[in-house]
């Protein structure tokens, strides 16, 4: 089972949001507080405040076990955009935005989904050398017979 919490009008540009939401992402609930604990990020309180809210929705409405619950995902969205001025040489004006975020966190139990493991770089890598090998291959194949035929 899951369940979501929702954070809005955080105060906090996303991009800074999202440096903090990357790093708890897939982990267990444990390994996020310790995580969030000791990180110096501005956001890392208020993330942590909702992953616990989020851990207490899964404990309460869906009778899971917190020790078993992990952030299957979490996204960090814009919110809304206060436009402010700030004076500059020669009566100019600049624009100010100081943006905000939404955060949405989906914890759910470890046991119940299948994780995905993403694939390591060597495997990409070697698998499009063997097309490139095969390709070359049938190329060479082909050049053979050609030359045949022609003979």
């Amino acid at each position: 089972m899951e369940a979501r919490a929702y954070l809005k009008n955080l105060q906090i540009s996303p991009r800074k949001v999202r440096l903090v939401a990357d790093m708890v992402r897939g982990l267990d609930i444990a390994e996020a507080q310790k995580v969030l604990a000791f990180n110096e990020k501005k956001s890392a309180p208020a993330i942590l405040k909702l992953m616990n809210s989020a851990a207490a929705n899964a404990v309460n409405n869906n009778n899971a076990e917190k020790n078993k619950l992990f952030i299957k995902t979490i996204m960090v969205d814009e919110g809304f955009t206060l436009k402010r001025w700030k004076p500059r040489a020669m009566g100019r004006a600049t624009p100010i935005l100081k943006r905000a975020s939404r955060v949405t966190i989906i914890v759910a139990n470890r046991e119940g989904t299948k994780d995905r493991k993403p694939q390591s770089t060597k495997n990409v890598k070697s698998s499009k050398t063997e097309k490139k090998k095969a390709v070359k291959a049938d190329f060479t194949k082909s050049a053979s017979k050609k030359t045949k035929e022609k003979k």
